[in-house]
Formats: C-alpha cells, sequence, structure tokens
C-alpha cells in the first residue's frame, strides 16, 4: 500500500472510530476481485453476511454506514456500493376467497379474463413443452392440485437467509404487486363485471368467509400460489420454477432479489417472472437484469398499482417487458401503473387463481398481469427461439380507443395470445 493509500484509509478508520454507536447496517458492495474481500472486511470492520461469489458481490454487514468517498472505494477495490433497502410488502389488500364444487383443478382457466385474450384456443399450437419459467415471490404451496403437476426445481432464499429483513430501511417503497384497490369487495358483488359473476354462478363457485383462514389478508400468504396458478392454467406443458425471495410477512430485500433474479438464470429459468417493484434504483438488481439478459434469459415485470407513471424497478429497466393491467373492456386498471416504459398489457383485474389449502381466489393487480405475459412467452419460446419477445408485443390488440388519456403509455396493447403463437 502507498503511502497516499494508507493516510486515506487512516483517515476513513478515524471517521468510523468515532461515529456514535448505532444499529448494524447492511451495504451491498461489489468488488473487482473476490481476493480483496479480506482488506475491505477489516476496512469496515464488517462481517459477511451473504454472498454471490461468481458475480463478487457481498452483502456486509456494518457498525454504521460509512462516509466512504468515491476515491477511498476504488482505492480498495470496491467497484460500487449501496444500501440494502427492504422490499415489503403492500398494505393489507382485500381478496375474495371461492368455494367451488368443481372437480377439475384447474377450471378456472375458462374465466372470462382468459378468454379475452384467447388463451385456450392458444394451446391448439403450443402448451410450453420444454419451457421453464421462474417466478420469485413469496411461498408457493407446492400440494395445490392446480399447480402441483407444473413445478421443476424450487429454491428458497428465505429459510437458510442468516440475517433479518426486519430493520432495514423500508423507505424504498417496495412492494408485491397486488392491488389494495380494485378488488373484490367480500361484503358486495358490486366490483364484479358482468362476465366474472355470470362465470362464477356457471361454474357453482361463491365466496367464502375468510374469517378463519390463516393469514387471508395478508398478500404473501397466497401471493406466489396466484401467480404460478396464472401460469400453470395459460401454459400447462412449462415447468415453473418458485424461487422464494419473501419471507411469511412479505418483505424482502435488494440483496435477496437480485440473488433471486441470479439463480434463477443458474437454475435453468427461460423466462423470469418478477410480480413486485421497489421505487429504489438499486445496482444490485440492475446487475442482475444484466447477467439475465446476457444469457438469454427474457425478463417480464408487473408495471405496479399506484395508478402512476413515476419509475418502478426492475419494471423500468432497458430489456425487461413491462406490463400494466386491463379490465374485461380493455380499460386500464384503475390502479394500474402505466408511462413510456410499459410494453404491453395484460389483464389484472378480477383474476381467478389458486390459493393456498386446495381453495381458488379471485384477485386484481399487475401482479397477475405480468404471468399472464409471461405464459404468453413460454408458449412462442415452445415453438421458437428467435424473436419471442417480438412476437408478443406485436400480436397485441389496440386499446388506444378504450384509454385516450393514456396513448402512448400502455405499449402495443392487449395482449392476444392465440395472436403471438399463430404468428399473425
Amino acid at each position: 500500500m502507498t503511502g497516499r493509500h494508507l493516510i486515506l484509509s487512516l483517515i476513513l478508520i478515524v471517521v468510523l472510530s468515532v461515529q456514535a454507536a448505532a444499529a448494524p447496517v447492511q451495504l451491498i458492495v461489489q468488488l473487482k476481485s473476490n481476493s480483496l474481500l479480506g482488506g475491505v472486511l477489516n476496512l469496515l470492520n464488517g462481517v459477511v453476511l451473504d454472498s454471490i461469489p461468481e458475480a463478487n458481490l457481498y452483502l456486509i454487514s456494518l457498525p454504521k454506514l460509512p462516509i466512504l468517498s468515491e476515491l477511498v472505494m476504488t482505492l480498495n477495490g470496491v467497484l460500487w456500493s449501496e444500501p440494502n433497502a427492504g422490499v415489503p410488502q403492500p398494505p393489507m389488500a382485500r381478496l375474495g376467497v371461492l368455494s367451488t364444487k368443481q372437480t377439475a383443478a384447474d377450471w378456472y382457466k375458462y374465466q372470462p379474463a382468459f378468454k379475452k385474450v384467447r388463451a385456450q384456443e392458444a394451446l391448439a399450437y403450443s402448451t410450453g413443452s420444454n419451457v421453464v419459467i421462474a417466478d420469485i415471490n413469496s411461498l408457493v404451496d407446492y400440494s395445490h392440485p392446480a399447480i402441483r403437476q407444473h413445478l421443476t426445481t424450487s429454491y428458497d432464499l428465505v429459510s437458510g437467509r442468516s440475517y433479518s429483513t426486519a430493520n432495514l430501511n423500508q423507505s424504498s417503497s417496495g412492494f408485491l404487486d397486488q392491488s389494495s384497490s380494485g378488488f373484490l369487495d367480500q361484503s358486495s358483488s358490486g366490483f364484479l363485471d358482468g362476465e366474472s359473476a355470470t362465470f362464477l354462478q356457471q361454474s357453482s363457485s361463491g365466496f367464502l368467509d375468510t374469517g378463519n383462514l390463516p393469514f387471508a389478508n395478508n398478500p404473501a400468504y397466497s401471493h406466489g400460489t396466484l401467480t404460478v396458478g396464472v401460469m400453470a392454467a395459460i401454459a400447462p406443458n412449462a415447468l415453473i420454477m418458485p424461487v422464494r425471495a419473501f419471507d411469511d410477512q412479505g418483505n424482502a430485500d435488494l440483496f435477496t432479489l437480485a440473488k433471486a433474479i441470479r439463480q434463477s438464470v443458474r437454475g435453468g429459468a427461460d423466462i423470469v417472472n418478477m410480480s413486485w417493484g421497489t421505487t429504489t434504483d438499486s445496482k444490485a438488481i440492475k446487475n442482475a437484469i444484466d447477467y439475465a439478459k446476457s444469457n438469454g434469459v427474457i425478463l417480464v415485470a408487473s408495471a405496479g398499482n399506484n395508478n402512476t407513471s413515476s419509475p418502478q424497478y426492475p419494471a423500468v429497466y432497458s430489456g425487461v417487458m413491462t406490463v400494466a393491467a386491463t379490465d374485461i373492456n380493455d380499460v386500464k386498471g384503475s390502479f394500474s401503473n402505466y408511462g413510456k416504459h410499459v410494453e404491453l398489457d395484460g389483464p389484472g383485474v378480477n383474476i381467478i387463481s389458486a390459493y393456498p389449502d386446495n381453495l381458488y381466489a379471485m384477485v386484481s393487480g399487475t401482479s397477475f398481469s405480468a404471468p399472464i405475459v409471461a405464459a404468453e412467452l413460454a408458449l412462442v419460446r415452445s415453438v421458437k427461439y428467435y424473436g419471442v419477445t417480438t412476437s408478443v408485443t406485436s400480436a397485441t390488440v389496440n386499446i388506444d380507443a378504450k384509454n385516450p388519456k393514456y396513448i402512448g403509455l400502455l405499449g402495443s396493447g392487449r395482449v392476444d395470445i392465440l395472436k403471438a403463437v399463430r404468428g399473425y
């Protein structure tokens, strides 16, 4: 180490030593080489909590967030660093849990929203064989009859995690994209459109009193099962890879989500569905997105549920297919985000899917529009390798007339799965 380097390091140590004691903080760092890790830990008085060695990416616990100049970071082999912000669940949302007399586990595949995008008709041309879709989400009910035959290897990044997300800075406003507005109000059928109400009547399905159901009002409890159920119905022969990144309270963090994207790629995913978002522009997540793209993986993200064009990540990153939500009449969901970064739209209002404990539920949110598109991509990818995303974005229905306030802000239009799979 040169004299200049030594002086800079000593200055940093002094700054750290005089700072008041505080709760430990978490810092994500990417190093030029993993051989530099020991020196960085000594300099920062840090401890490694987690790592992605092949990317030289580390999550470090520190007594206090240091004041690191770019020069000091560079001299010590750090390419970049950022705080590990929390990515929590949204406010409690309402959903309608269903009782049904149907004996077929996938009875909901005939629902109006799926009929609108011609999902069943598309299966005559492709069922998604030999395609793997990773879904980064909360815990999935692997035994549910609607999804258990559609799963491949799963990964749990929560159970073995050595640190807690409870004390992380929650100001990043991250969330699972399950809408807290536009949901079915269980005390009234007024939220249901006519087609959905008719379908439920014909299916001999009604709504349960959720008062005795475990965690019924916690979106994390059912979120993973619901999104996987959507994909299983639309691409029945695709294999779905659940990647658990959100805990039972719906909390995740930037490092875990970045790790989940990379694990999806290493696990063999062709498509990654990301029904979540954060307002934090994270280098760790962007780095993982770039890694996935460089490996030919297609990435899908929900646009978000704040009825705004403000950026949500990873939805706004280049190369990510961002999906907004529409209702049965092709009108933008009242909750759905919009913007020039949106590529296309999918049904996201009153969507029926699998719910834990062998039940079903009706929900709304861009969380459920994104897996429709992920499954559509699987159908196309199964029959062609090149031009998959173009096939999907060009095979849409123009909905500008239904959304005059959002022209140019809802992408190419609402998906038409049959049109995409057939190639015209």
